[in-house]
């Protein structure tokens, strides 16, 4: 498809706001989204539109803006979109990742799918309804926040909990779907985020006997102990969770009936699982899983000092009715009482899963235009293994998804690998979608 004016301005921002290098180390003084704070207000500064800028502590800002509605019955729509991005390991990139470099019609860079395109989308699409003169019958809004990478302390949670009255809505959307999945038949299956897994990352303290590094035979070493309860970690199988948003995913697929036995049968889920196509396996077991993953190590405190301490970080996601007390059970259960009896739960995360309808006026907008944009797409629910700034906004009563529209050249498989991984990188046609969505959207449903 030829090059829009539209799409090359999304593109332009796209690469403006990855060289920004808003890298979120989850410390109060990194991040620095006041960068693209600056970028984003210059941009859709115009007449009589309302904006507020926020900046918890210094640098960490965040940006509303809003048109206000005719007609305080009709629903209001927030569009939400985050600055910053995790951090990188240059040596694993194929080109500088932050120079956000256009080459063979992709954007290259961090932030490029998580979440910048998706940012960069929304603003160009409020940007074209401030140009038009868009006066909408429900209130619209589009922000750009700080610190979705590292819980949303200084983003959205600030926000809701010290701004309310400006970033409130009836619906919202964020992050992430709308990736072609590879399963069924017929036309796209596109996966529209309703729901999202809980967190409860947690650190565990191993207890050991201190000795002299030179005889380690029999030694209560706390590091050796902690090195087997990683492993025990890493290769533990939490209860199958075939949920509600996890068999309407598969009903909306379109399979074969074997096939859709298969996967909302617990004997035979994980050998369907396996069988699937290339690349589906890892998202499609944490969909249905509270997983543990142990990330984080240390111990000792000097090399020929045997340690009597060590702490082990574990990224632990939760299904919803997984969290608190159960996911303790689990960590007991994969540990085993002979290592547990030496274990101690020294901090522990609180964030539980959350949920939208699926039978809502927005839901049936979006699948509107997604179906004009891609003729015979079909929009299915689905969980996000992540966790996503829509989880503060769902506890305050907001219907809120994860959407977005990718392109055919963004394969799931590639899709899934580059967020928070290596060569990150997005194509036009997917820029051009998205931002279509955002405005078809916007007019369509509080226009």
């Amino acid at each position: 498809m030829p090059m829009t004016e539209m799409t090359a301005e999304t593109t332009d921002l796209l690469q403006r706001l990855i060289r920004n290098s808003c890298v979120n180390e989850g410390t109060p003084e990194s991040g620095h989204e006041i960068r693209s704070v600056d970028l984003l207000e210059s941009y859709l500064s115009a007449p009589g539109v309302e904006m507020k800028r926020y900046e918890p502590v210094p640098g960490r800002a965040s940006l509303v803006v809003r048109i206000a509605g005719s007609d305080p019955q009709a629903p209001s729509l927030h569009l939400m979109g985050h600055t910053d991005v995790v951090p990188v390991t240059p040596s694993g990139w194929q080109h500088d990742p932050f120079a956000a470099e256009l080459i063979d019609g992709e954007v290259w860079g961090r932030g490029a799918v998580d979440m910048l395109d998706v940012t960069a989308s929304m603003a160009v699409a409020f940007r074209r309804l401030l140009d038009s003169g868009f006066r909408p019958k429900g209130t619209l809004i589009f922000s750009a926040v700080a610190d979705e990478e590292a819980l949303g302390t200084y983003g959205a949670k600030w926000l809701t909990e010290n701004a309310w009255d400006d970033v409130k809505t009836d619906y919202l959307v964020t992050e992430f779907g709308g990736m072609r999945i590879p399963l069924g038949n017929g036309a796209p299956k596109l996966p529209l985020i309703a729901a999202e897994k809980g967190s409860q990352w947690t650190r565990l303290r191993v207890r050991g006997t201190p000795g002299h590094g030179s005889m380690p035979y029999q030694a209560d070493n706390a590091l050796l102990k902690a090195a087997e309860i990683i492993t025990r970690l890493g290769t533990y199988k939490a209860p199958l969770r075939l949920h509600s948003v996890w068999r309407q995913f598969v009903d909306g697929l379109d399979l074969p009936a074997a096939a859709r036995i298969a996967l909302t049968t617990a004997a035979t889920f994980d050998m369907a699982l396996d069988r699937g196509p290339e690349g589906t396996a890892p998202m499609l077991y944490s969909a249905t899983r509270t997983t543990f993953s142990p990330n984080m190590a240390n111990s000792g405190v000097k090399l020929n000092v045997i340690p009597d301490s060590a702490e082990i970080d574990i990224d632990i996601r939760t299904i919803a009715g997984d969290d608190g007390p159960k996911v303790r059970e689990m960590l007991r259960e994969a540990i085993g009482d002979a290592l547990w009896k030496d274990v101690e739960i020294v901090a522990e995360g609180d964030n539980p899963a959350s949920e939208s309808p699926t039978r809502t006026p927005l839901w049936d907008t979006l699948t509107k235009v997604t179906q004009k944009l891609v003729p015979g797409a079909k929009t299915i629910p689905f969980l996000i293994v992540g966790a996503t700034d829509a989880r503060y906004f769902r506890r305050k009563g907001v219907t809120s998804y994860g959407y977005g529209l990718m392109s055919e050249r963004i394969s799931f498989k590639d899709f899934a690998k580059m967020f928070h991984g290596n060569n990150e990188r997005i194509d036009q046609e997917s820029l051009r979608l998205s931002t279509e969505l955002f405005e078809q959207t916007a007019r369509a449903f509080v226009g």
